[in-house]
């Protein structure tokens, strides 16, 4: 059974999300702090961690940095939970880290839709012979792309929208657009699946040779 922490200091919102994921088969763990949330991730063999942004003694963004920092917790999935949005926070956690984010007030089939892609994609980069790396977009060079375009495609082969990649990269949803478009016709395909395909393989490949210089 897939084990996840919810560290959330709100009390109705932690017990919401604990009835909610109980009831499709998930065990839970829950903590109200930051470092009841570490203590928790250190003794638990998690799957994945929600985590809140704004919490007391240790807050969201120290609880992923020291996880990351430690190679028995380094690999965990962990989705952040944000109240407002800001561009400032969505981008601190990402720059560390984090697999996704969520903004509150999360509906239940936004929140489980998350679960399991973040729970699968875990799965799937844990069972040879096909897991993609996600760490870095310069292997995506090699498809002749800029620093830019690497990036933007990067988060389309994790399954983020236009606006959560703008929101990500700090730019407009235009921007994104007309980057795809590049994108699209540099590596000759005309759909984002197929863009997102071509991603998929680099990116397995990517621990193979050592990633290319991008381009000038």
């Amino acid at each position: 059974m897939e084990k996840i922490l919810i560290i959330e200091d709100e009390k109705r919102t932690r017990e919401n999300l604990v009835i909610l994921l109980e009831m499709e088969g998930y065990a839970v763990r829950s903590a109200a702090n930051g470092r009841e949330g570490l203590d928790l991730a250190r003794r638990e063999a998690v799957h994945l961690v929600l985590c809140d942004i704004a919490l007391p003694e240790v807050n969201g963004h120290q609880v992923l940095e020291t996880l990351r920092n430690h190679p028995a917790t380094a690999e965990i999935p962990f989705v952040f939970f944000t109240a407002n949005g800001e561009r400032c926070n969505i981008r601190t956690g990402m720059d560390l880290g984090a697999d996704d984010y969520l903004v509150k007030p999360v509906g239940a089939s936004e929140l489980l839709a998350c679960v399991r892609a973040r729970l699968k994609r875990r799965l799937r980069a844990s069972a040879p012979p096909f897991s993609p790396d996600f760490g870095s977009p310069a292997p995506l060079h090699a498809l002749g792309l800029t620093r830019r375009e690497a990036e933007v495609l990067l988060w389309v082969a994790q399954g983020k929208s236009n606006h959560e990649i703008a929101l990500i990269l700090e730019t407009a949803k235009n921007t994104i657009k007309r980057h795809l478009q590049n994108i699209f016709e540099k590596i000759g395909v005309d759909n984002r699946h197929a863009a997102t395909v071509q991603a998929l393989e680099v990116l397995h490949r990517a621990g193979e040779r050592p990633p290319e210089a991008p381009p000038a």
